[in-house]
């Protein structure tokens, strides 16, 4: 029944005059994902995009329509969208727009329900339009019921309607649909700039990652593992992971570092219980260095305050004065089961909890400290020869995967 399919920003509509950047990011970002899978135009006019069939006498199959949905249900910037019939702006196609695409939608649903409500949404951008918004509603509402002459089970329900039927009337077309779809909103992936994310295994980091990619950031990740005391397996886990996050933005690249020739020294040479919180350090030192190579302005992790022994506020202070750069942590104040909703959402939890060990769980304490001094800290680093030298060798020896969107 659609030639188009109507796309609708929220957040980007209430910025000022650099308005036009994020829609041009938005519309670029929409391009990159469509493209090889479905065949359409993306066009824009005065607050609305849209997808237009590049014949415009042809529909949209129910398989291309299927891929519209997968797909601009992942797009950051975008609110909803909702598949249409683009037509003449003028009352007579409406209507035969209306009765034509009506009929089959109230027969789908009178086969499940024995009455059905409806209502009609109309919204009249072009002020020259004969007919207000509200005599549009009415006129079209008259048009379904003959349509369904007069059905006994139908009615009005102008709060809680069973389906709703819009119909937006602009100067250079009308559009009509029936169904609506949510999208993730927020700001569109690349118009905050990069930022590199610690992505562990865990729950945490990959719903950081998410929310990071909500306010307009591309995210890269790194992460690290401990071999030969930890299995490939917690790398692959991380990969898949990383490939689920691309699905909602251009893939980003995942760097692979080796943190067990720092932590050997670690164990060897520093006090038990400190060496969670000096983990943490080397890992956002390496980060760093890794973030200044590949130009991201940020650094980015699941840190939760009080979530785990080196999540304490004394603790995190010491461990963030080991870096001058910007770190992110968007679970600050968030709890487990925010993260679980989340991660269930995004489709990352199932990996998150398939168990395989990380890099703090390499050598770690038995009773971790929870109140490390940042100069206890400097000073259990200044045991360790050539400390810096050895964070640059990890961080020079980092595998690259530039990971591909995941399918």
């Amino acid at each position: 029944m659609y030639n188009a399919v109507i796309c609708r920003y929220h957040e980007i509509a209430i910025k000022g005059n650099n308005r036009r950047e994020f829609e041009k990011q938005l519309i670029g970002n929409m391009r990159h994902f469509l493209r090889d899978k479905v065949n359409c135009k993306v066009r824009q006019v005065r607050g609305r995009i849209w997808l237009e069939h590049p014949d415009r006498n042809a529909l949209f199959s129910e398989t291309e329509l299927a891929a519209v949905r997968e797909i601009l249900s992942r797009v950051f910037g975008l609110e909803s969208f909702s598949p249409a019939r683009l037509v003449s702006p003028e009352m007579d196609a409406i209507r035969d727009a209306v009765a034509q695409m009506a009929p089959p939608v109230f027969a789908a649903r009178f086969a499940r329900q024995q009455t059905v409500s409806f209502r009609i949404r109309a919204r009249r951008s072009n002020k020259e339009f004969p007919l207000r918004s509200k005599e549009i509603e009415i006129d079209l509402a008259a048009v379904v019921a003959r349509g369904l002459e007069n059905d006994d089970r139908l009615t009005v329900d102008l709060d809680n309607a069973d389906i709703t039927i819009g119909c937006e009337v602009r100067h250079e077309f009308a559009a009509v649909f029936l169904e609506t779809f949510r999208a993730p909103g927020g700001l569109p992936v690349g118009c905050n700039g990069r930022v590199l994310g610690l992505l562990s295994g865990g729950i945490d980091s990959p719903v950081a990652a998410y929310l990071a990619m909500k306010r307009g950031c591309f995210v890269d990740f790194i992460t690290f593992h401990s071999a030969p005391y930890t299995p490939p397996e917690s790398v692959d886990k991380v990969r898949r992971l990383a490939e689920k996050l691309n699905a909602y933005q251009p893939a980003g690249t995942l760097y692979v570092c080796n943190l067990a020739p720092l932590q050997k020294q670690i164990r060897d040479l520093c006090t038990e219980r400190n060496r969670t919180v000096l983990y943490r350090r080397a890992m956002l030192r390496i980060a760093e260095k890794t973030a200044h190579r590949h130009h991201c302005g940020a650094l980015l992790t699941g840190e939760a305050v009080g979530q785990v022994a080196s999540q304490t506020l004394t603790n995190m202070s010491t461990i963030n004065a080991a870096v001058d750069m910007l770190v992110l942590r968007p679970l600050c104040g968030a709890d487990k089961a925010d993260s679980i909703r989340i991660a269930e959402a995004i489709d990352t939890y199932s990996i998150s909890i398939i168990h395989a060990p990380d890099s703090c769980t390499v050598f770690a304490p038995s009773s971790p400290a929870t109140s490390v001094p940042r100069h206890i800290a400097d000073a259990e680093e200044a045991k360790i020869p050539d400390y810096e030298a050895l964070l640059d060798a990890i961080a020079d020896q980092a595998e690259v995967f530039p990971a591909g969107v995941a399918r």
